[in-house]
């Protein structure tokens, strides 16, 4: 992949073939096989059944952690993530976070609110609500200081699906203060349901994006099922 990403096998071109690879990298026709095969799930290539890999052009599919995570997502591009953190506070489930967390109403849960960053220049506002058991951990994570999907990840939370809803809205007096745009401007909103591999829901978050910064695309093939993409527009 990272081949792909520095542009040393740019889109269009086709890859060495199966004995080159594994005369390059000292290996048998199996790992190289494994390896071609999770370049094709990623969407990073095509072409198989006796045709060469070709490397696709635009933006590769995304694996879980990177597109739920932005830190990795951001990374991917190359670009420098940040965040500015605006609260941290425990409170009581209103009735929407407590039907998506299947939790009662006034359960406590913990909210993170953050402005994140696309090398130095804002991009999104980020609201998460964790369920309690989850979102006490956060409360000694410095969460200006990197990914929190990473943090809980060793941690011992092992966060296995997610949801994502994604519509447009007008920004709020206070989401348009955060942002620096003005209230009532469009923004991209990505709603996010994540749950452990027992389907236990553990985060609700809202994701709004400024215009201009990000898109999403579904990529689809007979042999694949959708794959969600987020995309960084250029020239952001």
């Amino acid at each position: 992949m990272a081949r792909i990403n520095n542009g040393t096998w740019p889109a269009g071109s086709r890859l060495p073939s199966e004995a080159e690879l594994c005369r390059e990298f000292g290996t048998s026709r199996g790992p190289i096989r494994q390896a071609l095969a999770f370049l094709r799930s990623e969407g990073a290539i095509s072409g198989g059944r006796g045709r060469s890999p070709v490397v696709r052009g635009g933006v590769p599919s995304q694996s879980f952690s990177t597109f739920n995570s932005f830190t990795e997502w951001a990374r991917k591009m190359g670009k420098e993530p940040g965040q500015r953190t605006v609260e941290v506070a425990i409170r009581q489930a209103g009735p929407e976070v407590a039907s998506a967390l299947e939790i009662a109403v006034g359960d406590k849960v913990v909210d993170v609110l953050r402005v994140r960053y696309l090398d130095g220049e804002v991009a999104m506002l980020e609201t998460s609500t964790f369920i309690h058991e989850v979102g006490r951990l956060l409360l000694d994570f410095d969460t200006d200081g990197g990914s929190i999907f990473e943090f809980l990840r060793q941690q011992g939370i092992r966060i296995h699906s997610a949801r994502h809803t994604i519509d447009a809205v007008a920004a709020t007096p206070a989401q348009a203060e955060a942002l620096g745009t003005q209230p009532g401007s469009p923004l991209l909103r990505e709603r996010r349901l994540t749950a452990t591999e027992d389907g236990t829901p553990v985060e609700y978050a809202e994701d709004c994006y400024l215009p201009g910064i990000t898109n999403f695309s579904i990529d689809n093939t007979v042999e694949q099922r959708a794959a969600l993409i987020r995309i960084h527009t250029e020239g952001h």
